[in-house]
């Protein structure tokens, strides 16, 4: 059963850090098991919960033991086992369900990556090409469709969830369009539209994420006269003009890369140009264990970098962006609010 116990002596600290992976990969079996959605409102025992995921009751015991260790469930006095708050994330009908997430963080091509972290730090290369022979969105769409599923269930569900901390964080008063820039299916122009029923909305992104935009913005949808959904590759060019520009999570490509994006966006704004970045931070956020992890897994597949704020400061600066305001948009999120100088 799940019981208060004091903090334990560095030696054990370091020992549950190194067995880290055993939770990891305990969440993704009980994700994968269903483990979440067959638990309801009542604690229910082993047997039971066993019966409907189609598993020995033995080892989900273990298991299910092993992640009350962590808060994810709780084994009550009687045996049974019931949700936590941290569980019923975990259950696909959760409204802020991170299931997806979870399996996203531990797909297989991870468990390949991450012994090899040493060799990416050693030389600040990702580990992908070397371990599949090409670069991770071409492996993942080519090699791995049921692993780019994933990805792109858990990028809906990370974008749904904070396209409403966005909407609600950004004053777009006395603006008449914004564009969304790298904006993966159109959630954060949706709900812009939703807040601003005055405002055009712009969504851009490669041919292969804009194909799947909400339907709301597509023709025949509620948002679709004041909506455009255009494809391209924001680093080669920002073929849209608005009063406002958000570029959200995107910016974590190689230097280069972030650069031209920026610059493009420079260009097709002109002076006097709203552009708000909104980005993870590896430092100055209470997300840090999440976001650090976040980082050092884009060093694996990509070779790219969450921000640090000073680092994100410094890209903007660089692109020839004036810095108006920084503020969290939620835990997780910081807000660069800048414009282009005339």
């Amino acid at each position: 059963m799940t019981t208060t116990q004091p903090a334990p002596p560095p030696s054990m600290r370091l020992r549950e850090l190194a067995f880290g992976a055993a939770c990891a990969a305990a969440l993704r079996a009980a994700a994968r098991l269903g483990v979440a959605d067959a638990l309801g409102d009542q604690p229910l025992a082993v047997e039971d919960i066993a019966a409907a995921v189609k598993t020995e009751p033995g080892p989900l015991r273990r298991l299910l033991r092993a992640l009350s260790c962590y808060g994810v469930f709780a084994e009550r006095p009687d045996g049974t086992f019931a949700h936590t708050d941290v569980s019923r994330l975990l259950r696909e009908d959760d409204p802020n369900s991170l299931r997806a997430i979870a399996l996203w963080c531990t797909e297989p091509w991870t468990w390949d990556a991450w012994p090899k972290l040493d060799e990416a730090v050693r030389t600040g290369r990702n580990v992908v090409e070397e371990l599949y022979g090409k670069e991770f969105f071409p492996y993942l769409n080519e090699d791995a469709p049921e692993s780019a599923d994933v990805f792109n269930r858990a990028m809906t569900t990370s974008s749904v969830q904070s396209a409403q901390d966005v909407a609600a964080f950004l004053d777009l008063s006395g603006c008449t369009s914004v564009a969304d820039i790298g904006g993966g299916q159109g959630h954060v122009v949706a709900s812009l539209l939703d807040k601003y029923p005055g405002l055009h909305g712009t969504l851009l992104d490669l041919p292969r994420v804009v194909e799947n935009a909400v339907p709301r913005l597509r023709t025949g949808g509620d948002l679709a006269d004041r909506a455009q959904v255009v494809p391209g590759d924001v680093r080669t060019a920002v073929p849209v003009k608005a009063d406002v520009y958000v570029i959200k999570n995107i910016l974590e490509w190689d230097d280069e890369s972030t650069t031209r994006t920026l610059r493009n966006v420079r260009a097709a704004g002109g002076p006097g140009t709203r552009v708000v970045v909104i980005e993870n931070l590896v430092d100055d956020s209470p997300s840090m264990r999440f976001s650090t992890a976040m980082d050092l897994l884009l060093l694996l597949n990509v070779g790219g970098a969450k921000h640090t704020r000073q680092s994100m400061v410094d890209r903007l600066t660089e692109a020839g962006l004036v810095i108006d305001d920084i503020s969290p948009v939620n835990p997780y999120l910081h807000a660069f609010d800048c414009h282009i100088p005339g």
